[in-house]
């Protein structure tokens, strides 16, 4: 015959295990004694299910006077997600990046000239960080100023096979991007239109000049 105390003992035990399984929350004993049972031994079913589960992957733990389940610690790592957040490029970045796409190869003094702003040295900086700009040479122009164009990070990020098949004139009027009644001179720069006036940037210049640039401060325009 089984012992009475066991057999109580047992199924107090099953009944604390039940509610701690199914609250949103942790549980003090007063949340039990309004579940259990009058003269019900609590405490001694949380002491026994905590040997139980002790050592498992999932342990009972009394955290400020009141009891959960939780995972246990050396198998946190575990239930740790990580993804990758795509950064967001603030307004003058995506300009930025739109007049490089398009007018490439262009210089600090192109940008600012389609902006109507002076070009922040931050959002360059961002550009060059991500990948999706870089510097391609210099311009056959007093002071030879360093041309940028788009990588090839640029049109992965894009779905693009290559520069041509950036949207023309038509797909961004039918996308709202530019007004129905644009003048009949106006045409939509080809990025993959040859240019001569450009010098290659040797290893290190580039090097040189990127350290130097990057370590400047600047913020966004």
């Amino acid at each position: 015959m089984s012992d009475p105390d066991q057999t109580n003992g047992g199924q107090t035990e099953r009944e604390v295990e039940a509610l701690l399984f199914a609250a949103a929350g942790p549980l003090g004993l007063d949340d039990f004694a309004e579940r259990l049972p009058q003269g019900a031994d609590v405490e001694g079913a949380l002491v026994a299910l905590q040997a139980r589960y002790a050592g498992r992957g999932v342990e009972l733990a009394c955290v400020a006077g009141r009891w959960r389940f939780q995972t246990a610690q050396d198998l946190a790592w575990l239930m740790t997600l990580e993804r990758e957040e795509p950064r967001r490029l603030s307004r003058a970045a995506q300009e930025t990046l739109a007049i490089i796409a398009y007018h490439q190869p262009v210089t600090r003094a192109d940008i600012e000239a389609v902006r109507g702003v002076q070009a922040s040295r931050g959002t360059l900086d961002v550009l060059l960080e991500l990948g999706l700009v870089r510097m391609r040479g210099r311009r056959r122009t007093p002071g030879r100023p360093v041309t940028y164009g788009t990588t090839d990070a640029f049109l992965e990020q894009y779905g693009l096979a290559n520069l041509v098949d950036l949207p023309g004139a038509a797909e961004m009027k039918a996308a709202g991007l530019l007004t129905l009644d644009m003048g009949p001179d106006f045409a939509v720069p080809d990025p993959a239109a040859g240019h001569p006036d450009e010098d290659p940037l040797d290893a290190a210049d580039a090097a040189q000049f990127h350290t130097d640039y990057l370590a400047a401060d600047g913020s966004d325009a």
